[in-house]
C-alpha cells in the first residue's frame, strides 16, 4: 500500500503511520509542520493547511501514485467560531476528496465520530441506521456530519467512514490532559447521577480499524458508501471510567455533583457571555460539554465486526495499563 495520512502527526493519525510502517507499507503524511521524527522513519512529508486553498498543490503532489488516502486530520473541539470548523472539517475534506479523485486513486477512508448521529437523546446500542439529528449543540459535530455525507456521497473513490467514540491512550493530548487538569485542581465534578454508558475507543484500535476497513474497501465491496461505529468491547459507565483513570493518575477522586438541568443552564449562561464579550479561549463549561458527561451514547460495532473483521484487540484494562505505564515511565 501506498498510503496518505492527512493530520499523521496527530494522535490517531500518528499510531496509524506507526502501524502502517509496521507493515511495511509506503506512508506519506500532510500537515502543518515538518515533521523530523517522521522524516527519521522513512515517512514522506509535506506540509500545507488543508484548510486553505493553497494546500491544492501541495496534495496533488502528495497523492501522485497513492493507493489509499486516510483522511484523519480535523478541527475537533467544544467551542469555536463555526467558519474555523467550517473550513477546516468541510472545506479541507472536500480539498482532499477532490485531489484524490483528480490523481486517480482507488479509496479513501475518513475519520468522522459518532457525534454526527448523536443529538438530544440518550442512545443505547444504536447501529448505523441511527439518522443525522436535526439540530446539534456546537459546530464540531455539525460540521463533521456535513463533511461525512459529503465523502460518503463520491461515486469516482471508494470511500468508508469510520466513528471512533472518545478516543484515548498514550500521547492523548485532548481528552486525557484536560481531564486530569481538572481533576488535580479539585474542578472537577460529576454531571448528572452518574449512570451514564458510553463508548470508549482505545487509539490503538482506532489505528488498526482504519487499516482493516482499507483493506476492505474497494470499487464494489459492501463497505462502499458506509459509515460504521467503532469502540471497545464493551461500553463503561462514564464516571467510574473517570474514577478509575483519575485513581491511575494519583489525582484527587471526584467529589462533587451538579444536577444536568442545572449544568445546561450554567452552560448555556457561559456561552452567550463568551459569544457576546467575545472573550479568549472557551467557556469552562458547554452545553455540548453537559451533553456528553450526562448523557448515554454507546453504539453497536457488529457491523464493522462483520463487513471487514474489527474486534478491539487491546481491552479497556489493558489499554488504561498501557496509558499509565507511558506517562509514568
Amino acid at each position: 500500500m501506498i498510503a496518505l495520512v492527512t493530520g499523521g502527526n496527530g494522535f490517531v493519525g500518528r499510531y496509524l503511520v506507526e502501524q502502517l510502517l509496521a507493515r511495511g507499507d509506503h506512508v506519506r503524511v500532510v500537515g502543518r509542520g515538518e515533521y523530523p521524527e517522521l522524516q527519521a522513519l522513512g515517512v514522506e512529508t509535506f506540509r500545507a493547511d488543508l484548510a486553505t486553498p493553497e494546500a491544492a498543490p501541495v496534495l496533488a503532489r502528495a497523492m501522485h501514485g497513492v493507493t489509499t488516502v486516510f483522511h484523519v486530520a480535523a478541527k475537533a473541539g467544544l467551542w469555536g467560531r463555526y467558519d474555523d470548523f467550517y473550513q477546516a472539517n468541510v472545506s479541507a475534506t472536500q480539498r482532499v476528496v477532490k485531489a484524490a479523485i483528480r490523481a486517480g486513486v482507488p479509496k479513501l477512508v475518513y475519520t468522522s465520530t459518532p457525534s454526527v448521529a448523536i443529538g438530544m437523546e440518550d442512545i443505547h446500542g444504536a447501529d448505523e441506521q441511527t439518522p443525522y439529528p436535526a439540530r446539534y449543540l456546537a459546530p464540531y459535530p455539525q460540521t463533521k456530519a456535513i463533511a461525512e455525507r459529503y465523502v460518503l456521497a463520491q461515486t469516482e473513490i471508494a470511500t468508508v467512514a469510520l466513528r471512533p467514540h472518545l478516543i484515548w491512550g498514550p500521547r492523548d493530548p485532548h481528552i486525557l490532559p484536560r481531564l486530569l487538569r481538572r481533576a488535580r485542581r479539585r474542578a472537577l465534578l460529576q454531571i448528572g447521577d452518574g449512570t451514564n454508558l458510553v463508548d470508549v475507543s482505545y487509539v490503538e484500535n482506532v489505528a488498526e480499524a482504519h487499516i482493516l476497513a482499507a483493506s476492505a474497501l474497494g470499487e464494489r465491496s459492501p463497505v462502499r458508501g458506509k459509515a460504521y461505529f467503532i469502540g471497545q468491547e464493551r461500553p463503561v459507565n462514564l464516571w467510574q471510567f473517570i474514577g478509575e483513570i483519575v485513581a491511575h493518575a494519583g489525582c484527587p477522586p471526584v467529589r462533587g455533583r451538579i444536577p444536568t438541568r442545572a449544568a445546561y443552564r450554567l452552560a448555556t449562561g457561559l456561552e452567550f457571555l463568551y459569544a457576546t464579550l467575545r472573550l479568549p479561549g472557551e467557556p469552562p463549561l458547554t452545553r455540548l460539554m453537559v451533553h456528553e458527561l450526562s448523557h448515554s451514547h454507546w453504539f453497536s460495532h457488529a457491523a464493522a465486526e462483520r463487513d471487514f473483521g474489527y474486534t478491539p484487540r487491546i481491552s479497556i484494562e489493558e489499554g488504561l495499563r498501557r496509558t499509565f505505564a507511558q506517562s509514568t515511565a
